[in-house]
């Protein structure tokens, strides 16, 4: 049975091609293998202190951005990373401390804070407004 959650990845996957961007899915988590030894995977997992302050999206990727005559009329990549949520889910100006939610910000802060596209989706309408929010911010 589909969770919320995997209904909007589904969505934004299927969005992302329509509108030129590259996401590529990342799963995060933790295992102990055999030997007992945590095993990390995921984009930043590095430990449990790192994750618990930021969590990589769900979603990673490139979004080109042709660049317009005045700055030289090339293509860039620009980094891309989307949080797949549930319907319903509603973007706040702050979650509780040392929530999932908080350290998922958290990592979309940092990458808007260095010039890439990041944020929360319900749904590929999400990643459409997503997107143009970011390609109007460039432009102004």
């Amino acid at each position: 049975m589909a969770t919320p959650e995997s209904i909007a990845s589904q969505d934004i996957e299927l969005t992302a091609p329509k509108i030129k961007v590259r996401l590529l899915r990342n799963n995060n988590g933790a295992f102990k293998d055999d030997g007992g030894r945590m095993v990390r995977f995921g984009l930043g997992n590095t430990s449990k202190r790192v994750s618990d302050e930021i969590k990589s999206s769900d979603f990673i990727g490139i979004t080109p951005v042709v660049i317009t005559p005045d700055m030289v009329g090339k293509t860039v990549g620009v980094f891309t990373a989307v949080e797949a949520k549930p319907a319903g889910f509603k973007v706040k100006a702050q979650y509780a401390p040392k929530s999932r939610e908080q350290a998922q910000e958290n990592f979309c802060q940092f990458v808007r804070d260095n010039g890439g596209f990041a944020g929360f989706a319900t749904s590929g309408a999400d990643l459409k407004h997503l997107i143009n929010h970011f390609m109007n911010w460039l432009k102004s």
